[in-house]
């Protein structure tokens, strides 16, 4: 078996709508789409565009959050597809 260090994620800004450019802490840099995520009532605000664009990165925790408590795990983010790959 493998060891996985835990992931953190180090830069998070939005880039269009439901999707974030992001910076782990393994140096792996990506930009995700992330509105299939948006499942439960802590992530119904985050379906307003605007409400989205208020993430920010708490830096303590390690990920993204936004005003309304709802985050995101950065092992969940890590594995979504690299859209600037595709």
């Amino acid at each position: 078996m493998t060891f996985r260090p835990i992931l953190d994620i180090t830069y998070a800004v939005p880039t269009s709508d439901f999707c974030l450019r992001l910076r782990f802490s393994d140096g792996c840099v990506k930009e995700v789409y992330v509105k299939d995520l948006l499942q439960g009532p802590i992530f119904e605000p985050l379906k307003d565009p605007n409400y989205f664009r208020q993430v920010k990165l708490d830096q303590e925790c390690g990920t993204v959050v936004w005003p309304n408590g709802a985050d995101i795990a950065p092992e969940t983010l890590w594995n979504l597809p690299d859209l600037a790959a595709a």
